[in-house]
């Protein structure tokens, strides 16, 4: 598994389900713009406090943005 990958869709996918642009969602979660599509697209390692702040602005489960192939909307 590729954490990093997985992460990064994760964050993308839940961001993208509460119809947040990177912007919005880097103001709701204290993060920048910049470090939230960095982790989009795979460039950027996260810290364990960013990783929670990142679970609580999504309003997710922490654990859940480390599942690979979860089952979002019905599809896998």
């Amino acid at each position: 598994m590729d954490v990093v990958k997985v992460f990064g869709d994760n964050l993308k996918y839940y961001r993208q389900k509460l119809d947040l642009s990177q912007e919005a969602f880097a103001e709701k979660s204290g993060l920048h713009r910049t470090y939230i599509s960095g982790i989009e697209r795979y460039k950027r390692n996260v810290s364990l406090e960013n990783i929670q702040r990142i679970a609580d602005a999504l309003e997710v489960e922490t654990y859940m943005l480390f599942v690979e192939e979860v089952e979002k909307d019905g599809i896998l």
